[in-house]
């Protein structure tokens, strides 16, 4: 494992989700991908621009961890199993039509996953696959965002079989995947890896249109998650995250409405060393903060979310510090992290409809990643942290 110390340049550690808004140009590419309008060589290069320049701005944030932004991604959900979000690039096994909705948004739109046709199941591509290219471009140290096995769990058609496959043999597969995923991103030389479970909340809300929803299943994700988890150390779970909001895409969100502590007092009991969790979109945010703070085990650290990728409006580095020293009443201060409510941008095809372009959201997500840096050291100094 690696000697990165989260706290060492801002006293309060801070730390991205994961993705970026893609430039207009790669979203741009990924459609002429899926039209047959260009080959993937071309499509490389586009990502190959973002990422330079997504981690060019993101070092001058002062931010002592970056990401690649996702750029080479087409989904925070589905990098392991597809090119694109149009399922360009399958892989096999799966079927384009009939899987489940992840996710119905606020605004209507859904998002929805292939359907497993067979076994075995595999990853065709790796996060560490992508991290590979992005690694020797930056001079800060890198993180890894991983899909959780939880997640593609959906993938098995709810209430039904496979011949000669079973979900149990399926969910094992499953997680050994998810972790040779998280291994073989550390191996490439990311210093922290973190699992997106944003179905977690949503797990909780029994939406009629979408009936994985109903069947109760935030426990068995747990279980899932767990079951990668236990196969870590305690040193190397350190290092291992779990990120959990109510989704962001298209400026919309899947389950904010659902009261936070369906969730809270069961995130907890996931043995990750540190968890990513929205809360600057949070109407109510004190019986949050009071609920992490309850919960949260000696060894966990929790960082908030001081920003909100979905409101063009840029937060203050005030605001990102007062939000902190607020949260400190609830919260052990050393336990204090700060990073952002989701990822900018989860899908490669995302208009940012409250930013008006997705180019203006992305210049926009590099100052509010610059403020949250500077708010955290303003409370670090605050709370005398660091």
């Amino acid at each position: 494992m690696s000697n990165y110390d989260p706290k060492a340049e801002t006293g309060v550690p801070v730390e991205s989700v994961g993705s970026l808004p893609r430039p207009s140009s790669l979203q741009a590419a990924y459609a002429a991908y899926d039209a047959g309008d260009i080959d993937k060589a071309a499509l490389e290069a586009e990502q190959d621009a973002a990422v330079r320049d997504s981690i060019t701005k993101l070092e001058a944030t002062g931010s002592p961890i970056i990401s690649d932004g996702e750029q080479r991604w087409s989904s925070f959900a589905t990098y392991p199993i597809t090119d694109t979000l149009a399922g360009t690039g399958l892989a096999d096994h799966l079927a384009p039509t009939g899987g489940q909705f992840f996710a119905i948004f606020s605004d209507g739109h859904g998002r929805q996953l292939p359907r497993l046709t067979g076994g075995p199941f595999r990853y065709q591509t790796y996060a560490a696959d992508t991290l590979k290219k992005s690694i020797d471009l930056a001079s800060k140290p890198m993180k890894q965002a991983v899909i959780s096995p939880s997640m593609l769990a959906l993938l098995y058609p709810l209430g039904e079989s496979i011949d000669g496959y079973s979900q149990d043999d399926f969910e094992a597969d499953l997680m050994n995947e998810a972790e040779k995923d998280i291994r073989k991103a550390f191996d490439i030389g990311a210093v922290r890896v973190s699992m997106d479970f944003t179905e977690g909340r949503l797990a909780t809300r029994a939406d009629p249109r979408n009936p994985w929803t109903g069947a109760n299943m935030l426990g068995h994700f747990i279980d899932l998650i767990n079951g990668v988890l236990d196969r870590f150390t305690a040193e190397e779970r350190a290092d291992i995250g779990i990120h959990t909001c109510p989704g962001g895409d298209r400026d919309a969100v899947h389950s904010a409405d659902v009261p936070y502590n369906n969730l809270l007092p069961e995130l907890f009991k996931l043995n990750a060393g540190y968890f990513l969790i929205q809360l600057a979109s949070e109407r109510d945010k004190d019986p949050a903060y009071q609920s992490i703070g309850e919960h949260l085990r000696d060894e966990q650290t929790a960082f908030l979310g001081v920003i909100n990728p979905l409101n063009p409006r840029i937060e203050s580095a005030q605001e990102v510090s007062d939000a902190l020293v607020r949260a400190a009443n609830f919260i052990p201060k050393e336990r204090l992290g700060a990073t952002d409510d989701c990822g900018f941008s989860p899908f490669s095809i995302d208009e940012k409809p409250n930013h008006g372009s997705p180019d203006y959201a992305r210049e926009v997500a590099f100052q509010k990643i610059t403020n949250r840096v500077a708010g955290a050291k303003m409370a670090a100094e605050a709370l005398g942290v660091g």
